[in-house]
């Protein structure tokens, strides 16, 4: 069976939201915007307007942004993402089974849950393993010297992992990311940021054996994580 890839567009606004925003003081006067096709846009730099991680969390406060969407701020703008399908979801919930049993109280797991990279880009992958912290990362939201690995698992959105998210980890110095490309059933595995690329990638398939670079002895099947 063929697997249609999506790639995400940006988070649509009408113009209740636009007004909103304009009362919550996220968009000013002076910027000269216009809202076209849901897309706010600065009228004289020929291009849509970008948020910063502020404004992002301004406009949930604000409830803009509701609770039940699922969002990503990439480059300064918020993705609506996909649902999330039954196999991807499987796939997430064995690689958080065998990375926390093996790994303990040395570091610590995290399912889709934000990275701030920067002013401009918070993404949720779908695992990171973080430094182990006694916080708890209660306080601030862990930035790309906490990440040991990240993990992105794509059923539909391989395409827009590879093509949109990781420039970004390699750009932010995120050391490793493994993306999960179920359709192929096989994990590539992106190493060595250089110049806001990934100057090294390997091919893992059914039989072999998956080790984070940060922990020798974890061992993550491919097999059993693709269910291959």
């Amino acid at each position: 069976m063929t697997i249609t890839q999506t790639y995400p567009k940006p988070r649509p606004f009408d113009v209740s939201e636009y007004y909103a925003m304009a009362a919550a003081g996220i968009l000013r006067e002076d910027e000269h915007l216009e809202l076209l096709d849901g897309v706010i846009f600065l009228k004289y730099a020929a291009g849509p307007r970008l948020f910063d991680v502020s404004e992002y969390y301004a406009m949930a406060a604000a409830g803009i942004l509701r609770p039940d969407e699922r969002m990503e701020l990439l480059r300064g703008k918020i993705f609506a993402m996909s649902p999330i399908g039954s196999k991807h979801m499987s796939s997430v919930d064995e690689f958080v089974f065998l990375l926390t049993t093996q790994l303990g109280r040395r570091a610590r797991v995290r399912a889709q849950g934000p990275i701030r990279l920067d002013n401009g880009s918070e993404p949720e992958p779908d695992i990171a393993i973080l430094r182990w912290r006694d916080d708890r990362y209660a306080y601030a939201h862990p930035t790309p010297s906490d990440v040991l690995l990240i993990v992105e698992v794509g059923d539909t959105s391989a395409d827009f992992d590879r093509e949109e998210k990781l420039p970004l980890y390699a750009g932010a110095g995120v050391r490793e990311v493994w993306l999960a490309n179920l359709p192929s059933q096989a994990v590539e595995v992106y190493t060595d940021p250089l110049y806001g690329e990934y100057s090294a990638r390997r091919v893992f398939g059914a039989g072999d054996v998956l080790t984070p670079a940060a922990f020798p002895d974890v061992r993550i099947p491919v097999s059993q994580i693709l269910m291959v």
